[in-house]
Order: C-alpha cells, then sequence, then structure tokens
C-alpha cells in the first residue's frame, strides 16, 4: 500500500512540478509584451501561449474575483498569479510531506 500512495504521491508532485514550469511560462509571455511592443506569437510559439494560456487562466480567474486588483493611482497590482504560485508551491509542500 506504501508503494501505490508514493507512486500516486510522486505523479501528483510531477504534476505540480509540470504546472510551476507552465506558470513560469505564462510570466515570461505576460513580460514580452512589456519589452518589445510589436511582439505577437507565430505558429508553434501560437500554440504553445494558447496552450500556457489555457491551462492558467481558470485558478488565475479564480483568485482575482477572489481577491480584486489593488488600485494605487494609475497601476493596479494583480494578486491572482502570484496566489495561484503560492498555492501550487503549499500543495507541493504537502504532497511531498505525505509521501
Amino acid at each position: 500500500m506504501a508503494t501505490v500512495l508514493s507512486i500516486v504521491g510522486g505523479i501528483v508532485d510531477l504534476v505540480l512540478t509540470l504546472y510551476i514550469l507552465v506558470l513560469i511560462a505564462r510570466l515570461v509571455l505576460d513580460y514580452i509584451p512589456l519589452f518589445n511592443r510589436e511582439w505577437r506569437p507565430k505558429g508553434a510559439g501560437l500554440v504553445a501561449a494558447e496552450l500556457v494560456y489555457t491551462v492558467t487562466d481558470p485558478p488565475i480567474r479564480f483568485f482575482r474575483r477572489l481577491v480584486p486588483p489593488l488600485r494605487l493611482g494609475t497601476i493596479a497590482l494583480d494578486f491572482g498569479f502570484m496566489l495561484t504560485m503560492i498555492s501550487v508551491l503549499i500543495l507541493m509542500s504537502i504532497v511531498r510531506a505525505l509521501t
């Protein structure tokens, strides 16, 4: 029974690690337009960007509804990405503690 739990825990940990990498890709895709306003993904990059946004949008939108962006004059601080990243990291530590 312990081996089944460790296998399932390892798979869940791998999935969460891959999700962290997808979140980092989302961060990069969000920052590229700040440095190069004319950049638009094309071809395989467009497919990859669409996949990244499709996978990461639901939890980020959930946290944006929970904690709306904080307005600071002309700037709005969005906590959705940060809360998603922290949640996944907490889940990873729980899974690692249980296996």
